[in-house]
């Protein structure tokens, strides 16, 4: 038996096949593609061509490479089935992308049709949007936070390099390399250790603090031309 749903909207796959065999009493199907919109016509058609006299039907997903939140109401189909039918329906092999939008709208993965969610899948779809929104919004939060971090932190870097240049001869990778290590070995920020440079440089400035100090002078050693 096989059934296929319409041109999937992804622009990956054709859409999703679904075909199998029986064997005593046992319906033993498996789906390829992907559940997006339409995905139901093709589990719908496969499920209704099944025997009568079928007790069991498992499917395989494994070969699924893409779901999303309109594909959740695949699910539903197999379960109406199931309490029409009173047949146990089992959904299996869920991988990668399928997998995580199951673990977004709060279904697990190893039996998708008793993990207790609502049935109307416009509530699944509402949870699952609401947190790839959600991670959307944190990542891009993070990402913006680190830029400002970066830009605010950069001219004092720079101006850092340059007073270690200037002390040193060095290069400005070098002088790049003594801030980075004196970071390390005194356990402080690059940032802050950049500030106690430049503040260090000012007239009537203060020393940075031992640690820094100490850091610096072993970093210097280590990544200053030789003579400096």
């Amino acid at each position: 038996m096989s059934s296929a749903a319409g041109p999937a909207r992804t622009g990956r796959l054709d859409g999703l096949v679904v075909d199998g065999r029986t064997e005593g009493g046992r319906a033993r199907l498996r789906a390829r593609g992907e559940l997006v919109h339409g995905c139901t016509d093709a589990v719908a058609g496969a499920l209704a061509a099944l025997a009568p006299d079928v007790g069991r039907v498992e499917l395989d997903v494994s070969e699924v490479s893409f779901m999303d939140t309109a594909g959740l109401a695949f699910l539903d189909v197999l379960g109406a089935y199931e309490r029409q039918h009173a047949v146990p329906v089992s959904v299996i092999g869920w991988q990668d992308q399928p997998r995580r939008v199951l673990e977004l709208v709060g279904l697990d993965a190893e039996d998708p049709l008793r993990s207790g969610m609502p049935a109307d899948a416009s509530a699944r779809t509402a949870s699952a949007v609401a947190r790839e929104r959600a991670e959307q919004l944190e990542l891009l939060r993070l990402e913006i936070e680190q830029l400002r971090h970066a830009i605010d932190s950069r001219p004092v870097i720079d101006q850092a390099r340059g007073i270690l240049m200037a002390a040193h001869s060095c290069t400005p990778d070098q002088a790049w390399e003594m801030l980075r290590e004196a970071s390390q070995r005194s356990n402080t920020k690059l940032r802050q250790v950049a500030a106690a440079v430049t503040q260090s440089a000012a007239p009537g400035g203060p020393p940075p603090p031992e640690p820094v100090r100490t850091a610096l002078r072993a970093a210097a050693g280590r990544h200053a031309p030789r003579g400096q």
